[in-house]
């Protein structure tokens, strides 16, 4: 089983990658033979999207020299996606919607592949949990597993507006451990 972490977060080792790497520990601790690769998209070189539609004409990949091919092409290969994010202005980071953009390169083969993908979001920002960027942020992903057939499994929304809040909370690295068993 290939499992794909994508990283959103500019701050490499901030609360994000804490979180994610925690659900990382648990996967690997619980699901024997996961391929498990976690990529921080801030580290890659990305663009966003210019709808020049040259994917659509040579069977799915973008064209811009960047990395955003090789991302797109291992979402494709992947059983199941965790996408984490800090909440930026009541939204993902640029850095993960212009990875989110990029799907269009292979919407089209995504949907008729019926990958039937387990896909897992974990949304960070300071504002209390009832704040409604974190149903924006869900709603977007529920959309867009929607469109492409996959299943959104997860979606834990975490307030941890302090530096390294979510190390200092053992109940909440249990619980990040412990979701693990919707990748499978």
């Amino acid at each position: 089983m290939k499992i794909l972490v994508l990283n959103g977060s500019p701050r490499l080792n901030g609360n994000t990658r804490i979180a994610l790497n925690e659900i990382v520990r648990g996967i690997q601790a619980h699901v024997g033979g996961a391929d498990v690769e976690m990529i921080d998209i801030a580290t890659r070189s990305l663009s966003g999207c210019t709808n020049c539609d040259a994917c659509k004409e040579n069977g799915g990949t973008c064209i811009t020299p960047d990395d955003s091919a090789l991302i797109i092409q291992k979402i494709y290969d992947a059983d199941a996606v965790v996408f984490g994010t800090p909440v930026y202005f009541w939204g993902m980071t640029s850095q993960m919607k212009m990875v989110i953009d990029k799907l269009y390169s292979k919407d089209d083969l995504i949907r008729k592949a019926k990958q039937n993908k387990k896909i897992g979001l974990v949304a960070i920002g300071e504002a209390d949990l009832d704040d409604r960027e974190y149903a924006l942020i869900k709603e977007q992903f529920q959309c867009i597993c929607d469109f492409l057939g996959w299943n959104l499994q997860f979606s834990q929304s975490i307030s941890a507006g302090e530096a390294g809040a979510i190390s200092k909370d053992p109940d909440k690295i249990k619980e990040l451990g412990e979701l693990w068993h919707y990748a499978v």
